[in-house]
Order: structure tokens, then sequence, then C-alpha cells
């Protein structure tokens, strides 16, 4: 059986911190809302930003004849585009740091022949998703260059749940290539654990939604919202089912009470598990409760905004160990091709 030097994990696990720091930079570009300081996508030429005054001038005339520009920011000077400008321009490059530190390395262990059989198909399938997630983040930023100063709230929630969702699934082949001694046969811990990292993609959902329709800034008291338990103005949208997707009321509703419904499963998982990955993730759950209600009542703060989307990636993260402690190690898994 072929084995995988541990280089390789430490490869993912790069990619993996890479991924997470892109996910927090994407939160700060919506918050600041510099996604639409670029209106052009160059993968290649794009790693290049004006150089001279002629070309901010340049850059900052293309801003202003699109939506966002005429409508939002009509006055902008080029220092103040430029403060929206660079993030966007840094979130942007660091997507394509992401696809070299991939797909370099990956093709030097191919080559060397470090790679099992069985590793080969996830690593290229990990490559593709990290590609299409970037022509993903285009069409987000695309929809906000035609008739309207922002992206439509649907991609921005896709382009997030994407990004999520390539993280996870890097997180889970470095727990594959780890040490498997703390793994064991637990059905019904892992059955609540994959139900719960479903139901964490689920909340994420409303939270992206939420963000797009800045509905955060609608309800800024807790445990109430303005006041209600339930707000009036829910259901002004028809027909009745869309205000589950475009009212800022609604969504927000639905996002604090699903919140509070994770929070309390993954203590439940907690203590039914007894297990370190288990009080870890309770803790995490405890955390990123705390970190939702400082954002709303700060009236989404930047800062504490940005951190409640990374404290969800750390909670999946922790989901995610749990889920896979629970099952027991196979003959011949995954996690045996690593040694050295």
């Amino acid at each position: 059986m072929k084995t995988v030097p541990a280089t390789v994990r430490a490869w993912l696990i790069l990619v993996a911190a890479m991924i997470f720091v892109m996910i927090v930079l994407g939160a700060l570009t919506r918050l600041t809302e510099s996604g639409l300081s670029m209106v052009e996508w160059k993968p290649v030429t794009g790693v290049i930003p004006p150089l001279t005054e002629q070309a901010w001038q340049e850059e900052l005339q293309k801003y202003l004849s699109s939506p966002q520009g005429r409508l939002v920011n009509r006055d902008f000077t080029v220092p103040e585009f430029k403060q929206i400008f660079w993030l966007e321009f840094f979130h942007r490059l660091w997507g394509r740091l992401i696809g070299l530190v991939m797909a370099l390395p990956l093709a030097w262990f191919w080559i060397r022949g470090q790679l099992s059989p069985a590793l080969k198909p996830r690593l290229v399938a990990l490559l593709v998703l990290g590609g299409l997630q970037g022509v993903l983040g285009w069409a987000m930023v695309a929809s906000g260059l035609v008739d309207r100063p922002s992206v439509s709230h649907y991609r921005l929630a896709a382009h997030l749940l994407a990004a999520v969702a390539l993280y996870a699934y890097t997180v889970w082949l470095i727990l594959e290539l780890g040490p498997q001694t703390a793994r064991r046969d637990d059905p019904g811990t892992r059955r609540k654990a994959s139900a719960l990292i479903g139901f964490v993609f689920v909340v994420m959902t409303f939270g992206a939604l939420m963000a797009g329709l800045r509905a955060g800034l609608a309800h800024n008291t807790f445990p109430t919202m303005s006041g209600y338990w339930i707000p009036p103005g829910m259901f002004d949208l028809s027909p009745w089912w869309i205000n589950i997707f475009e009212n800022g009321t609604t969504i927000q509703f639905i996002h604090r009470w699903l919140a509070k419904l994770l929070v309390l499963g993954v203590l439940v998982l907690a203590w039914r598990s007894r297990r370190p990955e288990g009080y870890a993730a309770g803790g995490m759950a405890l955390v990123q409760l705390c970190l939702g209600i400082a954002t709303i009542l700060s009236g989404v703060e930047i800062a504490l905004a940005s951190a409640h989307q990374a404290g969800a990636v750390l909670l999946l993260t922790t989901l995610l160990v749990v889920r896979h402690r629970a099952i027991p190690s196979r003959a011949q898994p995954l996690s045996a091709i690593v040694g050295r």
C-alpha cells in the first residue's frame, strides 16, 4: 500500500487556512461594500493594480459608470475610491494565490509519485471546485453591475456557501490523512453530527441572505426584535412564501431562531458524546451565539460581523471533527496512506 508524505497533509492545512482567511476577507469586502469597486474580471492581468494617477482616474471612471458608482458614490474622489478598491483587489489576489497554492504543489506531488490512487481524484476535485468558486464570485459581482447598486443576495449566499463547502471538504481530507487513534464506532454521535453540519449550512444560508439584504440593520435589539417577539411586516410581500427569501425582517427572524436551535442541538451533542471534541463544539457554539448577539446589538459593526462569520466556520470545523471521530477506522482508509 502506497504511503503519502506528511508534507501532503501540511500542504492541505495551508490550503484550508488560506480558504478560511478568504472567507473572512469576503466578509470584510461585503461589509465595507467594496465588492463592486472592480467592475472588470481579468483573471490574468488583474493582478496588476493601477500604477499611475491617470490609471487610477480611469479605474475610478469605470466604477462611476456602474450602478453603485452612479447611484451611491457618485462624488467619490480617487483617495476615497482607493479605500474600497484595495480591499476587493486583495480579496481577488488572495483567491488567485489560493489557486496557485492548490495547483503547483498538486502537480509537484503528482509528478514525483507521492500521491496514492485513492487521493488523486479527491485533490483534482478540490482544484476544480476552487476554480469554479472564482467563476461564481464573478457571477455574483456581475449581478451588481447591470441595474442595481448591490449584488444579488442569492448569488452572495451561493458564493459564501460554496467557499465554506470547499473549506469543509479540505478539512475532511486533512482529517482523513491525520492520526486515526481517536476514532471509534459511535453511530448516534455520527448521525447527530451529520445533521448539525447540514443545519450549520442552513443557518449560514439565512445569514448570507441577511447580509445581502442588509437585514441585520432592521432590528438591533435582543432577545426581541425592536420590542416584538414576532415583529410586524413579516408577511408584507406576496406571495407569502417569498418573504422567507426576500423580506429582511422575516429572514432575520428565521436566522435568529434557527441559530438558537443550532446552539441547543450542539450543546445536546456535547453533553451526550462526553468527548473532548464534543465539548469543543459546544463551547464554540456558545461563542458563536455571543458573537451573533453582539453583532446585532452593535448595528452590524464590521469587526464583530466578520468575527461572527469566522465563528460559523470554526463551529463547522469542530462538528466535522466530532463526526470524523465517530467513524470506525476502515481496513484501508485514506488516513492509512499517511506515514512519514
